[in-house]
């Protein structure tokens, strides 16, 4: 569904991501893991468009999307739940989730059913549902991130692209998004998760990559990555 391959990508002079591939099957769940300013978050920013590749590809159900801008790789199925969150705070939550559909409600995309998908969001993420009238930025942080979630989910996409989901969050804020990202993982939603808690992504996922100084490094199914010696070592710790 998504494949990456060879892909180059930095800012300015600063050569960050060093021919980095990876493929995401359809149906499953993808984690790539690695410390801070390994490039985890460079690699979604350059698959989605926000940052333009020097080289490589990147693969979208067969269409090659490279360095595309972002608003044609939407168009494409792709969604992107960015790190920070970046909701729309001046408006309501329901305003939000509107734009999420935005392609599909101009017909880029196919449509559907967008007032029953939005429905189905306030099924998935109840607190949003008390609160669909209020202002984004008045939300908590955790209310925040489902936010962002289920936006991108109602472009109703090929494959989403989750960069630090649980950062900022209270633990059981935490294990409420990994509950989330579990029950998507079961309706088969293709994704794409970066994630600073390794453990609890390897736990989710169905299959991980290491990423080190902009290279990928080891690669494997996740119940695997979790066993590695060297894996344990570096990002899942002695208690684990």
């Amino acid at each position: 569904m998504l494949k990456i391959e060879k892909l180059v990508a930095g800012y300015g002079k600063v050569r960050v991501l060093q021919e980095v591939s990876i493929t995401v099957p359809k149906g499953q769940l993808v984690t790539l893991i690695g410390s801070n300013g390994a490039g985890k978050t460079t690699t979604l920013r350059a698959i989605s468009g926000m940052l333009k590749p020097e080289s490589g590809t990147v693969m979208l159900a067969g269409a090659d999307i490279t360095g595309m801008p972002s608003h044609e790789i939407a168009k494409r199925g792709l969604a992107h739940s960015p790190e920070g969150r970046r909701v729309f705070s001046t408006l309501s939550v329901a305003d939000n989730l509107e734009l999420g559909a935005f392609t599909r409600a101009i017909g880029a995309r196919p449509r559907g059913e967008i007032r029953q998908d939005r429905e189905r969001m306030y099924e998935m993420f109840p607190r949003l549902a008390e609160r669909r009238a209020q202002f984004a930025g008045t939300l908590s942080g955790g209310e925040q991130q489902m936010l962002a979630m289920a936006r991108a989910l109602m472009l109703n996409p090929e494959v989403l692209l989750l960069d630090e989901p649980s950062m900022g969050l209270a633990p059981l804020l935490v294990e409420e998004v990994f509950a989330t990202i579990a029950r998507l993982k079961e309706r088969r939603v293709t994704m794409l998760l970066v994630e600073q808690f390794a453990a609890a992504a390897l736990d989710v996922a169905d299959y991980g990559y290491v990423l080190e100084n902009g290279r990928v490094t080891v690669s494997g199914e996740a119940a695997k990555l979790r066993g590695d010696p060297a894996v344990r070592a570096a990002y899942l710790g002695a208690a684990h």
